[in-house]
């Protein structure tokens, strides 16, 4: 099963990530190698799993970050 972030990247096809040493948002609570996280923190705030139990879902954020890149982050959160 994939490792999926708070905001639908697959961590274990995330080469920048993995490049870096980052082992997904969830094991180091959003604090990735770039620093932390805001969707992380948005999710972490609402008690949520992921962005996809949103009930702006997709928020405006998410698009963006989608937009530049893992542009496929919003499918997978569909499908979880």
């Amino acid at each position: 099963m994939a490792n999926y972030s708070v905001c639908g990247i697959d961590c274990e096809k995330c080469k920048v990530g993995q490049s870096n040493g980052c082992k997904g948002c969830r094991e180091i609570k959003g604090k990735v190698f770039w620093g932390e996280c805001d969707l992380y923190k948005c999710n972490f705030h609402k008690n949520q799993d992921h962005c996809g139990k949103c009930a702006q879902f997709p928020c405006d954020m998410l698009k963006e970050w989608a937009s530049s890149e893992n542009p496929e982050r919003i499918n997978n959160l569909r499908k979880l």
